[in-house]
């Protein structure tokens, strides 16, 4: 009969349910995940969870409680090292209990029990942001794609009058400078004409002097 029957006895004497309780707690520190019964694991949750909350304040007096439950000093160093600072902005519910199935043979209801901080198998992988979209969204890729369509036409237009205005400039700049040059060697070539015809016209003046200081003599 029931009689009162607060909390699941597990069919074990108290001795019994304590020293379990206990090493699956060490087990559960050290491993960060166990499988075992849902009739174990929700036992095991009421009794671990006090100790990883006192875990947060790494005191003596709270190494001494938690050893007090634990009875291993590698689960105390253990649980106070690394679980502690992970839960510490965690109000409560540090584990988390997973059904997987039935045990072949008796059946019993089983699942794995882990601590939520420390979950590296499932649920890890970044989700994939689903993208938003709107009606007109096509409409207004379309006009952007035509404005660089357009923006593209200007550029070409104004890089191929740059092009053209250059060639302009550079043929009158090279026509400037042949006419220069032709003007150049014309002038040096009227300047040598004179300069000869002036010789000439020296020759014959000195020619008609001495012709006249003979005709004296």
């Amino acid at each position: 009969m029931r009689h009162g029957k607060k909390f699941n006895h597990l069919g074990r004497t108290a001795a019994h349910r304590k020293a379990m309780l206990s090493n699956m707690a060490c087990s559960l520190i050290e491993h960060k995940r166990i499988n075992t019964t849902v009739a174990k694991a929700k036992a095991l949750r009421t009794f671990v969870e006090p100790i990883i909350s006192r875990s947060k304040d790494d005191s003596t007096h709270s190494r001494r409680m938690a050893f007090r439950r634990l009875k291993s000093k590698h689960a105390v160093s253990e649980l106070f090292r690394n679980v502690g600072p992970a839960v510490a902005n965690r109000d409560g519910g540090y584990t988390r209990i997973i059904r997987t199935g039935f045990r072949p043979g008796d059946n019993a209801d089983m699942c794995m029990i882990e601590l939520v901080d420390f979950n590296t198998i499932y649920g890890t992988e970044a989700k994939a942001k689903k993208k938003r979209t709107r009606r007109g969204g096509a409409k207004k890729v379309a006009d952007a794609a035509a404005a660089v369509e357009t923006a593209a036409d200007a550029v070409e237009n104004v890089v191929e009058e740059a092009a053209d205005a250059t060639a302009d400039v550079a043929e009158k700049a090279t026509d400037a400078v042949e006419g220069a040059a032709d003007a150049a060697e014309e002038a040096v070539a009227n300047t040598t004409e004179a300069a000869d015809d002036a010789a000439d016209d020296a020759a014959d003046a000195a020619e008609g002097e001495d012709a006249s200081d003979e005709d004296k003599a």
